[in-house]
């Protein structure tokens, strides 16, 4: 019995060990399968932060490796890393170029919306300071078209056909945008009071231009290679070689007609003494349709017509036919001494794209001792003037920004009475210097490139520089240059003119000490007359006289605003080449 109980104690022991034996067996198995498991998922999770480490460490090596051709790669590196989608949306340079697009547009809406509410404080503003931020308003507005404009270009970059306009049209955006930054913080230039509300403004302003600079950079290096290419695999001249073209190729047929015609159908016609459908020139650019596609015509007929006539964004594509330069005058006489800004002092501003003007002149009478006073300012794209008058005393004729061409034209004022931004060629004009008040001198140019990558610039061909018929007597005591520069990459050219004795024989002017001097581009070209000799010229770094026709070439309307044909189509007489 005892036997059998001991049996039956050790049979129960056994079997405990038994399952003791599969239990433990169980949990080892499950614990060596957890292991394994958890090295397989370490693993992979690995694996997978490696791949997005490599993946961000690519995107951030070529916003790196973009942003180092900029003029402010700091700026420009700390703006474009920091995107926590960086990964998704940088895996070439030019997604980083868009990228960079779309960080300037939120820093330009935000300086919109700061400028805005600046304005809304109006009775601590004076009348200056009112205009300035309005001002401001209009050129932040005109950016951020601009900028969207650019963006939409980039989604179908590079084009296979008409390369060369698709990027000269790219590089006129960005070009401008930055300069309507600099143009909103000169506007609060001009008194102690002014530079109150610059000092609040001039950061996101200075930002925000540095921000287009740095896409502008970027946007010139990657379409400078495809250019080069372009050229090499097709072999391309992207010289107009032909002696008998005779208009700028980005005018129409229709255009070049409308021009050169003594007849014209207009749309509307301006008449002071009632006998047309308005009485002001303004009235008629207001009734004209926005965003035309087609040529509008406006006739003025003879007369003085005494208003500040305004063509904004949205008016593309008038014209303005008069009954010629001495018959049709649009004069007023705002200025900076009067109160306003040079940039609202403008008797004519051209602002919508494809703005023609033939046969009229745009005078400012505010007269020499009310500062700056502006006849026509320009911000027009492919804009051309035929035939046209632009009188005033100092600045004159201001060539802000994007493409702009004019061609038997007469130009007269003192001090930097040509000034300006845009990429403007003057061709076959009579430019002549005023007097001007006492211990003035006068300037024909101040150009204001700012950038290097900026494709601005003064040029004057086959053009007569003299003297009108007041300061004739006096030149001697009113020494007269080519040109000062306005900003650090002033570009002006001047080129198969006829230069009088009026030009003093240093022929430039420094600005401010050495500003400027040594990154300036000032060159002379095949000019004749008593002026002309560069024997005593000034021998700053950056001034030169040109004697290879090649270099003369890339400053001819062919090359430096062509942008692949825009200039036919004006239907105005003009010379591609030398």
């Amino acid at each position: 019995m005892i036997k059998d109980i001991f049996a039956g104690i050790h049979d129960s022991v056994k079997k405990r060990k038994i399952i003791l034996t599969i239990v433990a067996s169980i949990l080892l198995i499950t614990a060596i399968v957890g292991i394994v498991v958890g090295v397989n998922s370490k693993s992979s999770n690995t694996n997978s932060d490696n791949s997005s480490e490599i993946k961000a460490s690519t995107s951030h090596a070529i916003i790196k490796s973009s942003c180092s051709i900029t003029l402010h790669r700091d700026l420009c590196y700390s703006t474009l890393s920091n995107n926590p989608e960086i990964t998704k949306k940088v895996k070439t340079s030019k997604d980083v170029i868009e990228l960079a697009l779309n960080k300037t547009k939120e820093v330009i809406q935000r300086n919109h919306v700061g400028i805005k509410q600046k304005l809304s404080m109006r009775t601590s503003l004076s009348k200056r300071e009112k205009i300035a931020l309005q001002d401001c308003l209009e050129l932040v507005a005109d950016t951020l078209e601009e900028l969207n404009k650019v963006v939409e270009y980039l989604e179908t970059y590079p084009t296979k056909k008409r390369l060369r306009k698709h990027v000269d049209d790219i590089i006129t955006l960005m070009s401008t945008t930055l300069t309507n930054q600099e143009t909103c913080i000169d506007g609060f230039s001009h008194s102690k009071r002014d530079r109150k509300v610059r000092e609040s403004l001039i950061d996101g302003e200075i930002n925000g231009g540095k921000m287009c600079s740095n896409s502008l950079a970027m946007i010139k290096n990657m379409t400078d290679t495809d250019m080069a290419n372009e050229v090499q695999i097709k072999g391309r001249k992207l010289v107009d070689e032909e002696n008998d073209v005779k208009w700028p190729e980005w005018l129409s047929t229709r255009d070049r007609k409308l021009l050169q015609s003594g007849t014209v159908t207009p749309d509307v016609v301006v008449a002071a003494d009632g006998s047309g459908d308005f009485t002001t020139v303004s009235a008629a650019v207001a009734a004209a349709p926005n965003r035309s596609t087609t040529r509008f015509v406006i006739s003025i007929a003879a007369g003085v017509y005494r208003e500040n006539v305004d063509i904004p964004s949205n008016k593309q594509n008038l014209m303005f036919i008069g009954a010629g330069r001495m018959s049709t005058i649009i004069t007023a006489s705002r200025s900076v001494g009067g109160g306003v800004t040079t940039f609202n002092s403008a008797t004519v501003a051209a602002v919508g794209a494809g703005f023609l003007a033939r046969d009229i002149t745009f005078q400012n009478s505010a007269g020499p001792s009310n500062q700056q006073a502006v006849a026509l300012r320009v911000g027009s794209d492919l804009s051309a003037f035929y035939r046209c008058g632009m009188i005033a005393y100092q600045d004159t004729l201001y060539v802000h920004s994007n493409r702009q061409f004019y061609v038997n034209c007469f130009i007269a004022g003192t001090v930097d009475f040509i000034f300006g931004n845009a990429a403007a060629v003057i061709q076959n004009c009579d430019i002549h210097a005023r007097r001007p008040n006492p211990n003035q001198r006068n300037m024909v140019t101040a150009q204001g490139r700012s950038d290097p990558n900026q494709n601005t610039g003064i040029v004057i061909q086959k053009s007569r520089i003299g003297a009108t018929a007041d300061l004739l007597p006096v030149q001697a005591s009113f020494p007269t240059y080519l040109g000062r520069p306005w900003r650090n990459f002033s570009r002006t050219v001047v080129m198969q003119s006829t230069i009088s004795d009026v030009i003093n024989p240093a022929g430039w002017f420094p600005w401010d000490g050495d500003f400027a001097l040594a990154t300036l581009y000032y060159g002379e070209y095949e000019n004749t007359g008593d002026g002309a000799d560069t024997s005593n010229r000034v021998t700053w770094p950056g001034y030169r006289v040109i004697t290879n026709a090649t270099e003369a070439q890339g400053f001819t309307a062919g090359n430096f605003i062509a942008g692949g044909n825009w200039l036919g189509d004006t239907g105005f007489p003009f010379s591609l080449g030398l």
